[in-house]
């Protein structure tokens, strides 16, 4: 079992900050070395495998689009199957949908109606947690499907954007894993 201090350091090492993107004053957090690093993304992935096993997870979901890029694989390690939420519009077939508000707007999101049933524990996967918005879409969109959520597991937490307390009540007694907290 990896212990998380271990692989802090490294994926840490592996996270680049670009300054005023996508617009003056924000600093982008870029995910890309780490993925093409093949030491870090194993070690991310087998942390966040851990994290399902340890949350009881029957299935992983990943929020569009660097959620797939995480939780693909980290179902595949975990021996799970694996589930996109996508923006809406995205998915064919029935699919359930759920509206979120952003900063700037608002947007949808949505999952196949048949990909989730009662009985179904799921972690969420996503890179990042900032605000909590479209995480806590997910958390809607997992419940009405009869899923139950066992816990929103990410590389990194935006603590100063308040995501986690936004969370608190839509996850309930589930974790909240957040490998770096910035």
């Amino acid at each position: 079992m990896t212990e998380l201090a271990d692989i802090t350091p490294l994926l840490l090492s592996r996270i680049r900050d670009v300054a005023d993107h996508p617009e003056p004053g924000v600093m982008f957090k870029d995910i890309t070395p780490l993925l093409a690093d093949p030491a870090a993304f194993s070690a991310l992935t087998g942390a966040l495998a851990q994290v399902a096993a340890e949350t009881g997870a029957t299935k992983v979901v990943g929020l569009e689009a660097r959620g797939f890029i995480l939780g693909a694989p980290v179902a595949v390690r975990a021996g799970l199957g694996f589930i996109p939420v996508r923006k809406a519009g995205k998915l064919p077939g029935a699919t359930l949908r759920q509206a979120y508000d952003l900063e700037y707007g608002s947007a949808e999101i949505e999952v196949h109606a048949e990909d989730l049933a009662s009985g179904d524990r799921v972690l969420i996967v996503d890179d990042v947690l900032a605000t909590g918005g479209t995480a806590e879409a997910a958390i809607q969109l997992i419940q009405r499907a009869g899923a139950e959520v066992s816990g929103l597991a990410v590389l990194m937490e935006l603590g100063f954007l308040g995501g986690r307390d936004r969370l608190e009540a839509a996850l309930g007694q589930a974790p909240l894993t957040a490998l770096l907290r910035i």
